[in-house]
């Protein structure tokens, strides 16, 4: 499975963000974190914007990664509002607070939509590490 994750702040917020993923014990063991440039919406144009790739495995678990995410945010001298995308499923986490934080794990837990021709999800597509 693919999810994008997106953080207001800019490109340090990112990087921040990544490197705290990299670091925790239950993402790394079941996720590939990368910096990847994202693509642009159907229709838009201009300048891509930078976005964290996980590409998840088995042992993945959502619970932990909404966890690391809503512990780093708690970290930040200013709230970040996050933006995790799972295909065409968006959660946007402003306050970190448990409602929000059930809303995305159960959007990560939900078997994903099949692709344009009725092929799964794909388990990864374009990107490379950092820049």
């Amino acid at each position: 499975m693919r999810i994008d994750v997106a953080v207001t702040g800019g490109e340090a917020e990112l990087r921040s963000l990544h490197d705290w993923l990299r670091r925790d014990p239950g993402t790394r063991r079941g996720a590939q974190v990368e910096l990847v440039q994202a693509e642009p919406s159907p229709g838009q144009m201009g300048v891509l914007t930078d976005v964290l790739q996980l590409v998840t495995d088995n042992a993945w678990s959502a619970a932990s990664f909404a966890l690391a995410l809503s512990t780093w945010r708690q970290t930040r001298p200013h709230g970040r509002r996050i933006t995790v995308r799972r295909g065409d499923l968006t959660v946007d986490i402003d306050g970190g607070g448990d409602e929000e934080l059930r809303r995305l794990i159960d959007a990560l837990e939900r078997p994903a939509a099949p692709g344009p021709e009725g092929e799964p999800e794909p388990h990864r597509q374009g990107g490379g590490e950092g820049r």
